[in-house]
Order: structure tokens, then C-alpha cells, then sequence
């Protein structure tokens, strides 16, 4: 094919020799001369450069290495207070690949000498300062504690409100046997047909209710929604006993925090959009309260759990119990779940510094984005007014083990 190809114009070539030989030779004609350019009037007014496009900005590393030393208040802080919560996420992580030659080496270390446990962290990890995609080092830490509330098996008197278990038409599909790429994703819905249709949003499961599933009747609405938000709580029956109702499943639906939209809607300030400023801003207009819990189409199912030991704190999304103020909630898309992190914030509603070793063990539909966490404040005394009042900003360190350990 190729020297087919050029026969062609070596043919062409000969021919046009062989004709030059046998026609008569013709005068060379003048050469028309060029014109000369033609000028352009000078520009009125200034020039118009067309706007360029500037090449999209790679994002930020997620994770960057740094040394203890830059961790403010690291050696300040007791770190004999966060070894509990951290061998309780090697109880969970142990088994894994990445984890079990530090875990394993930190059942030699004596959990009652800060100075041991610290040296244990820095020969073993390496502190990583977290970034989102803009590059920023800094995000809102809230929080979240364990309400208490009264009420009741039956319905009864003040026990009006029910809160419920898993219905029997909800429907989980896991979607990463079929897509890794979407590993803790799930979609919940009900069967309509034969067809798989978002589940009911809040607003209709309060309007058709879900007879048949309630766990306990308790005697406040609005604490009732908090219990939502927080995950978990504790509820004292009338018959004297207490007992944990935790977090079993979730509606599908995604959570919309309320106290933005009232924000939105110039009904609170943001300083004023506390959980404290939300519940006074309901008891000022009760009519609307119903209104304003629709806002979040999110709805959670319950499930009892006995309470053996009133010290110990409900298990968060790692399996493991929650350890007050040394347990955080955050986004395990951007941060393994059960993993060490240091934070550094303030105290609620105040500029003086908490600086602490954490334990990355409970998740939430709010905790959303890389430099995201949810501090767990406990059970009891200030841990709801201090969960209340804290919307602060602050910086996060993930501790991972040191790659040549791993």
C-alpha cells in the first residue's frame, strides 16, 4: 500500500517533464505588485481584553505531616485522660493492617504514666494537620451530649410523645458491593410496587404516625427532637427504671439544622441560634414548633438498650462506647474512623483554649467536610448547656501510625 502510494505522484512528475520538452516556451508576465497595508484607524476609547479563564487551582493535600512540636498545648495536656478512649478504639482497629503492630505495642504501656503514654504516641504516630479542599486549616467544632428524659411504655398523661423503633418498611441497600467507591453510603427508601421510593420525611411520618413501633411515649416534644439531633439518650420510665435508647436507623432523609433556617428567616441571630436560643425562641411561639421541626425532613428510629453501668458512655458509629470530652464526632469521609486527633479550640462560648488528644469515634448528618468535629460533652450536669453553647472554630491533627510500622 505504501509504495502504491507513491507511484502516484512520481507518474504526475514525469508527465509534466515530458510535456515541458514538447510546448512552446511562454514570456514571463509581469508580477502584480502588493498593495500597500492597510492602515487601521487608531482605537477610541480603552482596549477590551477578553477575560481568560485561569487554570483551575489543584486542591489542597488533605493531610500534612508535621511534628508534635507545632501541636498547641500537646505537652500540656494529660494524656492519661484520653488512654481509656484511645484502647477502646484499638479494640475496634486492632484486628486491621494498619493498626495492629501499634496497638499491640500499646498494651505494654503503663496507663497510669502520662510521660510513658506520650513517648508511645511519638515514637508510634505521625501528626497530620487536615486541610480542606480550599486549603483551609481551621473548621466549626460543635457538640453534642446524652439527654435525660421522663417517660412511659404506654401512652399516658404528659407521655405523648412516641419515639419510635426501625419501621418494618424501611429498606437499607448498601451500595458498596456493587460501587466501592461509595463505602458507607446507603440509601434507604420503601417499596412502592416494585419500585424503590424515598421513605416518608418527617412532616409525613408526624402526619400518618407509625402505630405498632413505638418503644416509649415520652413527656417533651421538644427534648424528643434534641434526642434526635444528639443520637442517643437516657429515658427514666415511670416505673423507676432507666434505660439507654440508641441510635438504630435514620429515615434517608438529609438533616437540615433548624437553627439555620431561623437564622434565615431573621428569627435569631447566629450568636443567638444556640440550642438554648432555639428551645427559648419555641416556648416564645409554640404554634410554630411543628413548623420549625419540619424544617429537618431527617427522622431517627430508636432501639433499647439496658444501662448497667451509668458511667459508661453509648456507643458511637465505631462500636465502642463514647468517652465524655475525649470522644468527637467527625466526617469519616475525610477521616478514618477510631483514629487519635488532636484538636485545638476554645471552650464553649469563650475564647479560653481546649487543647486535647481525642478519639475520632462517633459520626453524625451533620458532621460534614474534612476540618468538621462534634465534641461529646457526656451525661448529665453542665454537658447539655455546654453542648448548647458550642459552635467554635478550631484546627485538627489526625494521628496515624508511622508508615514503617505499619
Amino acid at each position: 500500500m505504501i509504495s502504491t502510494r507513491r507511484s502516484v505522484p512520481a507518474l504526475l512528475t514525469l508527465a509534466a517533464l515530458l510535456t515541458a520538452c514538447t510546448t512552446t516556451p511562454q514570456q514571463p508576465q509581469p508580477q502584480p505588485q502588493p498593495k500597500p497595508p492597510v492602515q487601521m484607524p487608531p482605537p477610541v476609547g480603552p482596549v477590551t481584553v477578553p477575560p481568560t479563564t485561569p487554570p483551575a487551582q489543584p486542591p489542597a493535600p488533605l493531610f500534612t505531616p508535621v511534628s508534635f512540636e507545632v501541636l498547641p498545648g500537646w505537652q500540656q495536656d494529660d494524656l492519661r485522660q484520653a488512654w481509656p478512649a484511645f484502647q477502646a478504639s484499638c479494640r475496634a482497629l486492632g484486628a486491621k493492617a494498619d493498626w495492629k503492630s501499634v496497638c499491640a505495642a500499646s498494651r505494654t504501656v503503663d496507663a497510669g504514666d502520662g510521660s510513658a503514654i506520650r513517648r508511645y504516641f511519638e515514637t508510634n504516630f505521625v501528626p497530620n494537620l487536615v486541610r480542606a479542599a480550599d486549603g483551609a486549616d481551621s473548621g466549626l467544632i460543635t457538640g453534642y451530649y446524652e439527654p435525660f428524659l421522663r417517660g412511659a411504655r404506654k401512652r399516658g398523661g404528659a407521655n405523648q410523645t412516641p419515639l419510635y423503633k426501625v419501621p418494618d418498611d424501611l429498606i437499607t441497600v448498601d451500595l458498596a458491593s456493587v460501587y466501592p467507591a461509595l463505602k458507607g453510603m446507603r440509601l434507604r427508601g420503601r417499596l412502592s410496587g416494585k419500585t424503590v421510593v424515598p421513605y416518608n420525611s418527617r412532616a409525613e411520618i408526624e402526619r400518618a404516625r407509625l402505630p405498632g413501633k413505638e418503644l416509649v411515649w415520652v413527656d417533651d416534644p421538644v427534648e424528643a427532637f434534641f434526642l434526635e439531633v444528639q443520637g442517643s439518650g437516657r429515658v427514666q420510665l415511670d416505673d423507676g427504671e432507666t434505660v439507654r435508647i440508641a441510635y438504630a436507623d435514620q429515615n434517608g432523609h438529609p438533616y437540615k439544622a433548624i437553627g439555620r433556617w431561623l437564622v434565615e428567616q431573621g428569627e435569631l441571630t447566629s450568636a443567638e441560634a444556640t440550642a438554648q436560643g432555639i428551645k427559648a425562641w419555641i416556648a416564645a411561639h409554640p404554634e410554630r414548633r411543628q413548623e420549625l421541626f419540619n424544617v429537618n425532613p431527617s427522622y431517627i428510629f430508636f432501639r433499647e438498650e439496658r444501662l448497667p453501668d451509668p458511667s459508661v458512655g453509648p456507643k458511637g458509629a465505631l462500636g465502642v462506647p463514647l468517652t465524655p470530652t475525649r470522644s468527637v464526632a467527625v466526617d469519616p469521609a475525610f477521616l478514618p474512623l477510631g483514629a487519635p486527633i488532636f484538636l485545638a479550640t476554645t471552650e464553649p462560648a469563650s475564647t479560653t483554649p481546649l487543647q486535647r488528644l481525642v478519639m475520632g469515634q462517633d459520626t453524625g448528618g451533620a458532621i460534614r467536610g474534612a476540618v468538621r468535629a462534634d465534641f461529646f460533652f457526656g451525661f448529665g450536669g453542665q454537658a447539655p448547656d455546654n453542648a448548647g453553647r458550642m459552635k467554635q472554630r478550631g484546627q485538627l491533627w489526625v494521628l496515624l501510625p508511622r508508615a514503617d510500622l505499619r
